[in-house]
């Protein structure tokens, strides 16, 4: 491969990695960057909607002269085909990509990208997927109507199954039994062990490369009150032990077969979540033994912290304070007092920020412990947000409190991590008002607390 193509190709991927685009995220090993892995996080008001579909992007010597080719590494082991155009062996059908005829002009060029072929595949993920099988784009009478509403329900059982909750399981170690298998331990503990296997640990990595693995679990605690609200609605519409419909398009090992059992799936759904917060707590346990060490990662945070402290000490214009908890630099137990003049004015609000033993490459997680009525704010007090600075502890605050504090955002499904309150404030008039009443009366609540 020309030295074009690899600086094109690694200008692509820092490109997107760079943009703030929450739906699509890419990675490679640093030794090979003719092999990535991309992840395309579902479409909102879809049957898709905030699954995790992963894919295969290989390049040629003679990109960009050429399409990358694309498998989907989503099948449910070559088992499961999710679109028309995704087939459960993992081809996917474009033209942009030579994979499928198309009109004049929709062929390959070089000034497209990883981007444009990520996000083409995004837009097979519709609300109605079923028109795109070739033939079936206009086709609409009762019969057809029906194989689409049948179509969509089953592609949203497998998307909670196969890429949510069967990905999860698998990163949390979670057994087909429901047992929490032992996770391995991580170079966190900066023990003489782990150095004398680095080497092991390093081939070890090398084939199992999971780079999407901490973004799929913080997502999950985005969404999950998004799943469970899309598992009540489905209830509604199909019975636990009905099978799925085929449709006229899909043949045998390439289609997507089953029963509906949401039922099963809401249990594994809870379980998940609660294997994740206790993750997440027991990050505080091996943080005081790698503390008890003098592990550089607790030495790392403990300078972090007092940096941040000291820093807001300084800035006039947020008032907080920061304390370990415990002595313990991988908690920290933050107090925000509102902003002045904003809808939070007057509320003080209580946050701890977990860090785990293998900071940054597992992002903190943060909770809030007042109980506060916001669309960025889950139910269970997880915020959404995001930052470029992975690696430095303030910048995850200031995130937080950037996204606690904008009073007019876009319009983002993908950041609406409390359905009911995402509900009002994007709402009629008089459903905003509503909204913000029941944040000041969280807000003055907080006071009391």
């Amino acid at each position: 491969m020309s030295n074009h193509s690899i600086i094109r190709i690694t200008k692509e991927l820092a490109d997107i990695q760079r943009s703030s685009d929450l739906s699509l995220a890419v990675a490679c090993r640093d030794v090979d960057v003719r092999n990535v892995k991309a992840i395309i996080i579902g479409p909102s008001d879809s049957p898709y909607e905030f699954g995790f579909f992963e894919f295969a992007v290989k390049f040629g010597k003679d990109y960009p002269g050429k399409a990358p080719s694309v498998q989907s590494t989503t099948t449910n082991g070559g088992r499961c085909r999710f679109n028309p155009n995704i087939y459960a062996q993992g081809k996917v059908c474009l033209s942009i990509l030579g994979t499928w005829r198309g009109e004049r002009g929709e062929e390959w060029s070089s000034a497209q990208g990883v981007e444009s072929i990520l996000i083409s595949i995004q837009s097979l993920m519709s609300s109605n997927p079923y028109e795109n099988e070739p033939g079936f784009e206009t086709a609409n009478d009762e019969n057809d109507k029906k194989n689409q509403r049948d179509y969509v329900a089953k592609i949203r059982h497998e998307t909670l199954r196969i890429t949510v909750i069967q990905r999860l399981e698998e990163y949390l170690g979670i057994s087909p039994s429901g047992i929490v298998l032992p996770q391995s331990r991580g170079s966190g503990y900066d023990s003489e062990d782990d150095d004398r296997d680095n080497d092991r640990d390093f081939e070890e990595s090398s084939v199992n490369f999971e780079p999407f693995k901490d973004l799929c679990k913080r997502r999950f605690l985005w969404y999950y009150d998004s799943y469970l609200l899309a598992i009540s609605k489905a209830k509604l519409e199909v019975k636990d032990g009905q099978q799925f419909t085929r449709m006229p398009f899909e043949c045998t090992g390439n289609c997507m077969e089953g029963k509906f059992n949401y039922t099963e799936l809401e249990r594994r759904l809870n379980f998940i979540k609660k294997t994740l917060d206790t993750e997440t707590e027991r990050w505080a346990t091996e943080g005081l033994v790698i503390k008890k060490r003098e592990g550089t990662a607790a030495a790392n945070l403990q300078r972090q912290f007092e940096q941040v402290v000291e820093a807001y000490k300084r800035d006039k214009n947020v008032t907080l304070t920061i304390e370990l908890v415990d002595k313990n630099p991988f908690v920290w137990d933050i107090t925000y007092f509102g902003r002045p003049m904003t809808n939070l004015d007057g509320g003080l609000f209580k946050i701890k920020l977990f860090f785990s033993p293998h900071f940054p490459d597992e992002q903190p997680r943060a909770r809030f412990e007042t109980q506060l009525f916001h669309h960025r704010i889950a139910p269970d007090g997880t915020p959404c947000y995001t930052t470029k600075r992975v690696e430095d502890a303030k910048s995850h605050i200031e995130a937080i409190i950037a996204a606690l504090e904008e009073e007019h955002p876009p319009y983002d499904p993908r950041t609406m991590v409390n359905p009911e309150a995402a509900k009002l404030f994007w709402g009629s008039p008089e459903d905003k008002k509503m909204y913000n009443r029941k944040l000041r009366r969280a807000v003055q609540r907080s006071m009391e607390e």
